[in-house]
């Protein structure tokens, strides 16, 4: 793989970061007691020397376990993305099948391409796609899949439909959802179908996470604004 490429840099980054993080944490412990020892009475257990935290065996294994679990969340994103997942994508009649089969969870919109509430939905989707790697998002055109309308009865547009493993398992029909609201939200979008066990509730580690790799992006993009 190209080193160059950014995606696998901001993984080595984030790696390299994480390795830091048990030296940083015992010298941030060895501040804090020494900051203490100002205003308490030696003991005997002030022997103990806070260096060895650094190459304690319980901190290396746990920060081995910790890169381990890291590398594997990462190669299973790597996988998703592509199989497609990440973004929000339109696809056509032939490739209805071949997609919803390749994923898990996948969410179809079907759409018009003059109705403004379906233009609403695909605003939210393209939000949604790359926050929600466990699911594949994709819109098709009604009017040129015929086949699947019919077989999936659809009959009101926008109408989302909900698939695992293949399988139509739930459809949101117009905004009835949204009690018929063309303003609500995407986080209230993302929220129903959490409900519906069709999207992971984020943890907060992969906020994080994002909100790093968009902090390095930012970084990177002011350091190369002062080089020009």
């Amino acid at each position: 793989m190209d080193c160059t490429d950014p995606k696998e840099v901001a993984s080595r980054l984030g790696n390299i970061a994480f390795g830091n993080v048990i030296a940083a944490a015992a010298r941030d412990l060895k501040k804090e007691i020494q900051s203490s020892q100002k205003t308490a009475p030696a003991t005997a257990d002030d022997d103990f020397d806070l260096d060895d935290l650094a190459d304690d065996p319980e901190l290396e294994k746990l920060h081995a376990e910790r890169l381990q679990s890291m590398m594997a969340a990462s190669r299973k994103r790597e996988n998703l993305r592509k199989k497609g997942h990440g973004e929000y994508r339109e696809i056509t009649e032939e490739e209805f099948l071949p997609e919803v089969k390749s994923s898990e969870y996948v969410l179809c919109h079907f759409y018009h391409a003059e109705f403004p509430r379906c233009k609403i939905v695909d605003k939210h989707l393209a939000i949604l796609a790359p926050k929600h790697l466990e699911a594949k998002f994709v819109k098709i055109d009604a009017e040129k899949c015929p086949f699947f309308v019919s077989r999936l009865n659809v009959k009101v547009l926008p109408c989302m439909i909900l698939f695992r493993d293949a399988v139509a398992c739930h459809r949101i029909i117009g905004f009835e959802a949204f009690r018929n609201r063309d303003n609500f939200s995407t986080t209230e979008l993302e929220n129903y179908l959490i409900k519906q066990e069709f999207l992971e509730t984020r943890q907060d580690e992969e906020a994080e996470e994002e909100d790093e790799n968009k902090g390095r992006s930012i970084r990177a993009s002011s350091l190369s604004s002062g080089h020009d």
